[in-house]
């Protein structure tokens, strides 16, 4: 272990690098453009690629094209790029290729202000592309945790064979904290095993959850397209070929929560308020509910690292222990829809600030008292 003082961009950078990214493709945007400017120093170093793309499109385009060619790959962007992305990250989702997308949230709509703090994605994260589809998406609190949540992606990524995003924010992403980075060596890399022949391979397998995924070129040719396909890439209509893939792709998620919904509760018994938070904010949250118990008072925290998918049955089971959730955020209200979607609008308590400041423990202090 080594203890160096870094920004959270600096350690989803070296996250990326010790899961074994090997290729990065991305075009510099504020409050991302770190993450570049380390991969672009460091990548070459372990023997891996990167670009400078024209934009946001092509860069979502060849990590793309390098995941296919077995290279673990990675893009960093922030909101307006973000929005670009979202048809080759609707490919991804189809083709089921893996990578990585960071979005480092800032002001919007539009290009807002650059270097202005917000969580204004969370609902792009969830539905920017069009169709239904299952997506993955992280939001670290910490520098370290920024670390420890890319080597979560990319692992996550790998072993579902999905995008994954790690939705992070301008603050997160430039504050500076001391962090323990590990040996890379002894870093948990999920790695993909064919043991199928290049004859018999099927890409797209209905019979487990995820079929892996073999290089292509390495031994192994297979068609890849954003249209319904059947089992070995082709492209199709039938009804029999494109249902099990839709249940298959649409439940694969689902069917392991223990593995991807990450988040910590902290209860009281007898309280009978909680708050609901991630990212940033929830290090306001953690400093209010600090001052709380302080005073003698009872308060429940919930911090979400997993936002996508959403982990429904852990807020179910908040919503049953208190009489009121408080959910702060940097937006007009984006994930506190979810939470009034499993526990009813009137048990919720929004806190909410969007022009580029973070939220504050007396705005949450406040909500508590009313």
């Amino acid at each position: 272990m080594s203890v160096k003082l870094m920004q959270g961009n600096e350690a989803i950078a070296l996250g990326a690098i010790a899961a074994g990214c090997r290729f990065y493709a991305g075009y510099p945007i504020t409050p991302s453009s770190e993450v570049a400017e380390v991969m672009a120093r460091e990548l070459p170093k372990v023997g891996g690629k990167f670009i400078q793309m024209e934009d946001e499109i092509a860069s979502m385009a060849a990590i793309i094209g390098a995941r296919v060619g077995g290279l673990k790959s990675m893009t960093a962007t922030s909101g307006p790029g973000f929005s670009l992305m979202q048809e080759n990250l609707g490919y991804a989702v189809m083709a089921e290729i893996p990578c990585v997308v960071v979005n480092v949230q800032r002001l919007g709509p539009s290009t807002g202000q650059p270097t202005a703090a917000s969580q204004g994605d969370v609902m792009q994260a969830r539905w920017g592309t069009h169709g239904d589809h299952p997506i993955i998406a992280l939001s670290p609190i910490s520098v370290s945790q920024a670390f420890d949540l890319t080597v979560k992606a990319f692992n996550l990524s790998e072993k579902y064979r999905t995008p994954v995003i790690l939705l992070t924010d301008e603050i997160i992403g430039h504050m500076r904290e001391p962090i323990e980075l590990p040996d890379f060596t002894t870093v948990e890399k999920y790695e993909h095993v064919v043991t199928e022949p290049p004859e018999t391979y099927k890409p797209y397998s209905n019979r487990t959850d995820v079929p892996p995924m073999a290089a292509f070129g390495r031994g192994y040719r297979y068609h890849i397209t954003g249209l319904f396909h059947d089992e070995v890439g082709f492209p199709t209509q039938r009804l029999d070929e494109v249902e099990p893939w839709l249940e298959r792709v649409n439940s694969k998620l689902e069917r392991n929560p223990d593995d991807i919904l990450l988040y910590q509760a902290d209860y009281q018994p007898g309280a009978r308020v909680a708050i609901l938070s991630y990212g940033a904010t929830a290090r306001t949250a953690r400093h209010a509910v600090k001052q709380m118990r302080a005073r003698g008072e009872k308060v429940n925290l919930f911090t979400a690292y997993t936002l996508w998918p959403f982990p429904e049955k852990a807020v179910e089971a908040l919503a049953d222990s208190v009489e009121r959730i408080i959910v702060p955020e940097m937006n007009l209200g984006q994930l506190a829809l979810e939470v009034e979607r499993v526990a009813g609008r009137r048990k919720v308590t929004r806190v909410n600030r969007a022009n580029g400041e973070m939220v504050t423990p007396d705005m949450i202090l406040a909500a508590m008292e009313r």
